[in-house]
C-alpha cells in the first residue's frame, strides 16, 4: 500500500509504501484510541507519545488490589445468598401449603354451611412468596 503525506503549507510530499499488515495494525490503534488512522501516523512521525509516569503501573496495582479485595467479599457473601436463596425457597413451600390449607379450610367451612373467610391481605402475602 503506497501511503503519501503532504504537508499543510508548501510543496513537498513523501510518499512511503507500507505493508497491508502495518495499515491493519495502525487502523486498530486508531479505533482503539479513537482517532484517524491519519492522526496516528502524524503521532508516530512527530514523536507526540505521552509517556507514563509511573501512573500506569501504579493504576494497574489499585486494580489488582481491588480485585483481591472483590473476590475476598465474594468469598464471605456467597453462603450469606446462599443461605438466603434456601430461605427463599423455604418461604415459597410454606406459602403453596398455607394456600392448600385456607382452601381445605374454606371448604370444611362451606360443607357446615359456616361464612367464607377471604383474607385478601394474606392472599397478597403468600401471592409475593409464591412468585418470589
Amino acid at each position: 500500500m503506497k501511503l503519501t503525506i503532504k504537508p499543510d503549507k508548501g510543496f513537498g510530499k513523501i510518499e512511503v509504501e507500507i505493508s497491508e499488515e502495518l495499515w491493519r495494525e495502525i487502523e486498530r490503534l486508531g479505533e482503539r484510541y479513537g482517532v484517524s488512522p491519519e492522526r496516528v501516523i502524524e503521532i508516530a512521525l512527530a514523536g507526540e507519545f505521552k509517556e507514563s509516569r509511573g501512573e500506569l503501573e501504579e493504576m494497574e496495582e489499585k486494580v489488582k488490589k481491588l480485585e483481591e479485595r472483590t473476590w475476598e467479599l465474594e468469598k464471605e457473601y456467597a453462603p450469606l445468598r446462599y443461605k438466603a436463596y434456601g430461605l427463599s425457597e423455604d418461604n415459597k413451600v410454606l406459602a403453596i401449603e398455607l394456600s392448600g390449607l385456607m382452601a381445605e379450610n374454606n371448604g370444611l367451612r362451606r360443607f357446615l354451611r359456616l361464612p367464607l373467610k377471604r383474607a385478601p391481605e394474606l392472599r397478597k402475602l403468600i401471592s409475593y412468596y409464591i412468585q418470589g
